[in-house]
Formats: C-alpha cells, sequence, structure tokens
C-alpha cells in the first residue's frame, strides 16, 4: 500500500461523550497535608477536569493536522496488515538522512513534533523523519492475537522504514523507544546504521564482555553525578515502579478503569509527566492534548499497555528478544547517548557504554524523561552533533550524508 495522507478527525460522539463524563466525576477525598507523594493532588485533579471539559479539541486537532502525517500497511509475520499512523516530514534535501523516531508510554508521536523545526533549520546535516504512532498507540492500529512484543513492533518499524524508500536509516529512541530501537538494531544492523537513545537501560561492565570498561570500573569511584544517579534509580524502583507492575501483569483489568473514567486515564498519565520531568512547567494545553491522544486513540487507551505485558513474558531463545539481550552489547550500529539527571534510570557511562560503539554523549545538567518535549533544543543538538560534520556517525549513512556535497558517504 502506498502511503497515504492521513488527517485526525475524533468523531464528534466521542467528544460528546468526553464532556458528559467529565461533567458527572466524582472524586475521593485526600488525607491532610496530601502532597505528590501520594499522587495527583485532589485540587489539580479537579482543576484539569474541569479545564477537559470545557477544553476545545477540535482547535488542537486543527494544530496537530498541519504536520504531514500519512497512514499505511505493514505486514509482520504471523499477524495480520496492520494500519499504520506516522509523521512523515521530508527534507527538500535529496541527501537528508532517514531518521526514525520511536516514542514510548505515556508518550505518543506528538513528542517528535517539538524537533520537526529544529531539524530542518540550515547550517546542519538534513532528515527525513518518520514518526509513528506505534502499533496500539495513537491512531495505529493494533493487532488481534497476542504475542506481539519488541521484535514485532521492532519489525513494524523497520518495514515501514523500507516501504518508504529508506533501505538504510537511523533512529532516535527514549522509554519503549530504546527497546524498540534496540531491537531493531539487533535484528536489522544492515540497515540500522544508528542510534540515539536518551532512556539508557545498562549494567555494570564486566571482565568477560567487556574487559577495558570493566578496568575502568573498577578503578575509578563513583562521582557525585554517579551518586545521584543512583539515588534517583532506587527512588523509581521503590516509589514509581507499581504502574510498571500492573501493565506488566494485568493490563486488561487496567483497561476498564481507563477506557470508561477518562478521569482515571488524566490522572494514571498525569503524575508520569510530573514525576518523570525535571520540574518541566506542563501548560493545560500540553497536559490535555498528551492525554486526549490516548482518550481518542483507535485501540483505546488500555491497549498501549499490551507491550508490557508481552515483553515481560517473552521467553528467551530464538527468534525472541527479551529486554535482557537489549540492555547488552550490540554490534554494527553507532550510539549516541544522552544522560538526563532526572531520567528514571541514571547510570554511570562505564555502565552504558556496555550498549555498543558510543560516538557520542551528551551529559545534560537538567531534563528528564520526556527529552524530546523538555529539552528539544538539546536532542536536536545531539542528532546534528552527531550526525553532522566531524560527528561520530557522519556520513553513516550510504549517499544520505545529510549535505548536499555527499562526497565522503561515498568514499
Amino acid at each position: 500500500m502506498t502511503p497515504q495522507p492521513f488527517k485526525i478527525s475524533v468523531p464528534q460522539e466521542k467528544i460528546d461523550d468526553l464532556k458528559t463524563k467529565l461533567s458527572l466525576a466524582s472524586f475521593p477525598d485526600e488525607l491532610d497535608s496530601a502532597a505528590w507523594d501520594l499522587g495527583v493532588p485532589l485540587a489539580d485533579m479537579k482543576r484539569l477536569t474541569k479545564a477537559w471539559e470545557k477544553w476545545d479539541w477540535r482547535q488542537a486537532e486543527e494544530k496537530l493536522n498541519k504536520v504531514p502525517q500519512y497512514h499505511t500497511s505493514i505486514k509482520v509475520n504471523g499477524f495480520d496488515e496492520l494500519d499504520i499512523h506516522f509523521v512523515w516530514q521530508r527534507s527538500e534535501k535529496k541527501n537528508a538522512i532517514p531518521l526514525l523516531f520511536v516514542h514510548g508510554w505515556p508518550g505518543s508521536f506528538i513528542e517528535a513534533l517539538h524537533i520537526l523545526p529544529l531539524l530542518a533549520k540550515p547550517g546542519g546535516p538534513a532528515f527525513h523523519i518518520v514518526a509513528p504512532s506505534l502499533p496500539n498507540y495513537g491512531f495505529s492500529e493494533g493487532p488481534k492475537k497476542r504475542g506481539f512484543a519488541l521484535a514485532q513492533y521492532a519489525e513494524t518499524c523497520h518495514k515501514l522504514m523500507l516501504s518508504l524508500g529508506y533501505n538504510e536509516y537511523v533512529t532516535q529512541g527514549g522509554d519503549w523507544g530504546f527497546y524498540v530501537t534496540r531491537a531493531i538494531g539487533a535484528l536489522y544492523p544492515e540497515n540500522c546504521k544508528a542510534s540515539h537513545i536518551n532512556m539508557i537501560r545498562a549494567h555494570a561492565p564486566t571482565w568477560s564482555k567487556n574487559p577495558l570498561l570493566a578496568l575502568q570500573h573498577a578503578v575509578m569511584p563513583y562521582s557525585q553525578r554517579d551518586k545521584a544517579g543512583f539515588e534517583r534509580s532506587a527512588w523509581f524502583s521503590k516509589e514509581g515502579f507499581g504502574y510498571n507492575l500492573t501493565q506488566s501483569t494485568k493490563p486488561q483489568t487496567l483497561a476498564y478503569g481507563l477506557t470508561d473514567s477518562p478521569v482515571a486515564l488524566l490522572a494514571w498519565i498525569y503524575e508520569k509527566l510530573h514525576d518523570w520531568t525535571d520540574n518541566m512547567p506542563w501548560s493545560d494545553e500540553e497536559i490535555l492534548t498528551w492525554v486526549s491522544i490516548y482518550q481518542f486513540s483507535r485501540m483505546g487507551p488500555g491497549a498501549a499497555h499490551r507491550i508490557y505485558y508481552e515483553t515481560v513474558h517473552t521467553k528467551a531463545g530464538p527468534g525472541s528478544l527479551t529486554r535482557a539481550d537489549l540492555e547488552t552489547w550490540t554490534s554494527g550500529v553507532k550510539l549516541g547517548l544522552a544522560y538526563n539527571p532526572k531520567e528514571l534510570g541514571v547510570f554511570p557511562k562505564t555502565w552504558c557504554r556496555t550498549l555498543g560503539p558510543v560516538v557520542y554523549e551528551a551529559e545534560n545538567d537538567s531534563g528528564g524523561h520526556f527529552y524530546a518535549t523538555e529539552k528539544p533544543d538539546w536532542l536536536a543538538r545531539d542528532l546534528r552533533t552527531m550526525f553532522g560534520k566531524g560527528g561520530g556517525a557522519y556520513g553513516v549513512v550510504k549517499e544520505r550524508s545529510g549535505y548536499d556535497d555527499d562526497s565522503r558517504a561515498k568514499l
């Protein structure tokens, strides 16, 4: 199927139903001195619920539709064809680098919108940017049977890039985008030439697998930044990981609440927007647009959690990819790493360099989990530097250096 233009057009009855439910919302009580450690404060939820009831989705829809969007059918082995929605911003430069941007949960394709104008600016490498809604997310279709895990998400994205004529490309991802782009690199290293990642899952280097890094790790004491990173990681494991256990074990049960109650969906996602960022000054417009993508998603707001269950229950073996497989060395795919102090897991560089051949690193003094939204200028800087002239991944895509003069890429 040739990609067809796509316009977001939520049926009016869905908007009306949302407003009715919001108008009838009931709220729990709250303990004295309640704060964010217990969850979203009651006053915030009441205010945002009323704001959502009065909010005009059509204005947000009109704004989103100014971005070039398409949809196409992708056949994943063992599953029916899926109709995949994606943003596709093409550069006028013929040698532009194909860049696949992969979101996670509770993100969506809208995270990429912040970097589109930044990467289109002159003075650096040009990019063709493809930002799909993953299956079960946003306006993409989802599979109807079990077993659709990381290898299948990777296959979907890879085949999308091939269908657009990009036999070689680079990737960017965080959250599930980390795992999906890592899976793409592991499965299709002849096509995926480099990856930039901003949520890094890695482990201490071992003498058997990473002897040089293990030596550095053994002789170098942890820095204050490393220690602060361990504290942040410990906080997340102890105080912020409950959602993951639920989504990884009983996604269907959770889906009933999030599908029927927009207030529950708002609280479930807004908590993450607050806790997972570095004092991000979210506007109501941003919050409501973000949550509405889930509210009006093609497969419903509960379907997005199925990736958690399928990934956790993937058994190691031929033809499968587990999270553990992707948290170790992958050869042949150059890596760029962004270290943000308020990421959900913050690990020493000696750990993160065990993932593959690192050619670029950015150690940021602020920033959290949603890098493209919180720090779009810095992410654009990373990509323009990593793939620009003199960068560690310059010319990595054959005959697509990002510049009109493609001499080095042809060497």
